[in-house]
């Protein structure tokens, strides 16, 4: 039996101390609640036994008001604390499931939304979607985090980005209870904060002249609040609950309290339209902040030395109140704007001018905080990106940081396999494309290996340019541009052609190599759809068009007519095979490259083993 990995023990033994406080708080759960209950009933019978038999004063019901209040709040305390060890049994509880290769469809975010039929490779090399990269990836507690970790996956950064994203990663490996503490904070939904909205309302300009409310403001309310006490003194007198209060002075109550609620409507009119805009444009912009304040204040209690990490936590850092605090502040406003709905707000808000104090305190909150907003929520995003790698270094330590070099396109990688296979299972290959060599025709029959082949090189490559590690002994590239043709569908709908939608993707990768010169294109079973003599005079012009414009590749097929290609690009193309053996009946597979053309077919063979008549 192999040894347990230093992650598995690390989350093992985690897992198993989170599972006894788990127990010790359901225990403290079940304890207060019905510690509750029998307070609730004592004091009950204390009330009946007080003022139906008269066994002792009334005052002692004070005593069990007393336990109750603190039994609810400990029942509370507990409700609490068994949520969080909750979510730490299933934070451990799926990392456990991610090193043994259960994972999928765990509860992960799967990232389906970042799905776009346009992009050039996210849906061919599985980057979003069930059982995807993203779902073995994304520890993300926010939006914010999961749209940075998606765009990072979605398109190469550069070199020295590269570099600071890995220095960041291993310094934030080992940091597992940072990671949890993320994983636990407030509910188990995740904040959906729209981060570009929120930014843009803060950059907004002011919608008021003045954040401080004017002094009459502040007198009028402090009036609005006398009438209401009057108009409650009225009331109760007029119920007869105070029959030594004179009718004059009903009267006078009556009359200061109608003229101050004409005023305040009067005030409320004037700010009418400020009002609708600012609580409108909050009400859009900044909602579910709550956990968003968490996350912050749990990043503003680390300190980092890798220079990337360094930065964004001063990103954080601002004078006064910390971010933390300023956009719990935010989220209190905006539960305030929600409490307008409530019936009593909605009964003496108007006496207390309470919309005129709230856009008033928003514009401050926006004044003085408002420019930092980007700045949070880029640092939160990338934070927590940088996290998610940071999990999979931890948990996958024999998996190495690639060298990402400048000069023309290039791709070395020895021992590359598909980090989302099981190692049981997973062959690697070696796969160099540099120098003069510039392209791979991949020929062998179905099922043999090539289409996986080419998504081990992409994800890899997509992997190793967004700062993480890859899986392979090494790893030596340039910043590319993928381009892939794998998964190309036909639409019913749309009335295209698997054909035509696969002519349509290659016009697409051939006009990025234009653009860039630094493709790496990934085409499976190139132009399949066609006859051989237009596939094999199709081929070699796009295969070499695509290389003339600087790009590198792999090129599939089972028709070995298009091994030529390669032939014909001279020293930059070569033929490498994926074989097959039949053997009573069944094909079997061993899945390692080799180089040349491969030398036989049992597609003729297989079809008579299964009764056809061929």
């Amino acid at each position: 039996m192999a040894p347990m990995q230093p992650a598995a023990h690390d989350y093992a033994r985690r897992l198993e101390a989170r599972r006894v406080s788990l127990a010790d708080a359901i225990r403290r759960h079940v304890t207060f609640g019905n510690l509750r209950a029998a307070v609730f009933l004592a004091g009950l019978a204390a009330a009946y036994a007080a003022f139906a038999w008269s066994w002792f004063s009334g005052w002692w019901l004070l005593a069990f008001a007393a336990a109750f209040f603190w039994v609810g709040g400990q029942l509370e305390r507990a409700i609490n604390t068994r949520a969080r060890f909750t979510r730490s049994v299933m934070f451990y509880e799926r990392a456990l499931a991610r090193l043994n290769g259960r994972w999928a469809g765990t509860g992960g975010e799967t990232g389906e939304r970042f799905l776009h039929d346009e992009h050039l490779y996210a849906h061919d090399l599985d980057l979003f979607g069930e059982a995807s990269l993203f779902e073995l990836l994304s520890s993300a507690r926010t939006r914010i985090g999961e749209d940075t970790l998606a765009a990072w996956l979605k398109a190469p950064a550069d070199p020295s980005t590269v570099r600071a994203r890995q220095q960041a990663v291993v310094e934030l490996a080992p940091r597992t209870d940072l990671r949890e503490d993320l994983a636990v904070l407030g509910e188990s939904l995740r904040t959906g904060v729209n981060a570009e909205a929120l930014a843009v309302w803060g950059e907004r300009p002011p919608g008021l002249a003045s954040p401080a409310v004017p002094a009459w403001v502040w007198a009028l309310s402090a009036a609005g609040v006398l009438a209401a006490a009057g108009a409650v003194v009225w009331l109760v007198a007029v119920l007869g609950f105070l029959p030594h209060v004179n009718a004059g002075m009903l009267s006078a109550l009556r009359a200061y309290a109608v003229l101050t609620y004409a005023v305040c409507q009067v005030v409320l009119w004037r700010f009418r339209a400020s009002t609708a805009v600012i609580l409108h444009d909050v009400d859009e912009a900044a909602r579910d902040l709550g956990l968003l304040s968490r996350v912050v204040g749990r990043l503003e209690a680390e300190r980092f030395s890798a220079p990337r990490l360094a930065t964004l936590r001063g990103e954080l850092n601002v004078e006064g109140l910390p971010a933390s605090r300023r956009i719990a502040r935010l989220n209190k406003l905006t539960d305030l704007v929600d409490s307008r709905d409530n019936m009593l707000v909605r009964m003496i808000g108007p006496l207390l001018l309470w919309d005129v104090h709230l856009i008033f305190a928003i514009e401050r909150w926006r004044r003085s905080s408002g420019p930092a907003l980007r700045h949070w929520l880029a640092a939160v995003g990338e934070m927590e990106a940088l996290s998610s790698l940071a999990a999979y270094h931890y948990e996958h330590p024999a998996d190495v940081f690639p060298e990402v070099i400048e000069g023309p396109p290039a791709f070395e990688a020895e021992e590359l396999g598909h980090p989302l296979l099981a190692e049981a299972v997973m062959v690697r290959n070696d796969v160099r494309i540099a120098g003069d060599l510039r392209v791979l025709i991949v020929s062998g029959s179905n099922m043999s290996g090539k289409s996986t082949l080419l998504r081990t090189v992409g994800i890899n490559a997509v992997l190793a340019l967004a700062g993480a590690p890859v899986r392979a002994r090494r790893l030596r590239l340039t910043t590319l541009e993928i381009g892939a043709s794998i998964r190309i569908q036909d639409s019913l709908q749309s009335g295209v052609s698997r054909f035509y939608a696969e002519i349509t993707r290659l016009g697409l990768i051939m006009r990025r190599a234009d653009e860039t010169g630094r493709v790496l294109f990934l085409i499976d079973e190139l132009l399949h759809g066609t006859n051989s003599h237009d596939r094999r005079i199709g081929a070699e012009a796009i295969v070499r068009g695509l290389v003339e414009r600087g790009a590198i590749g792999l090129v599939t097929t089972h028709d070995l007519a298009l091994a030529s290609v390669a032939t014909a690009m001279g020293s930059r193309g070569a033929n490498v095979h994926f074989q097959d053996v039949l053997q009573d009946g069944r094909l079997s597979f061993d899945y390692r490259m080799r180089p040349g053309v491969v030398e036989h077919s049992n597609a003729l063979a297989l079809m008579r083993s299964v009764g056809l008549d061929v």
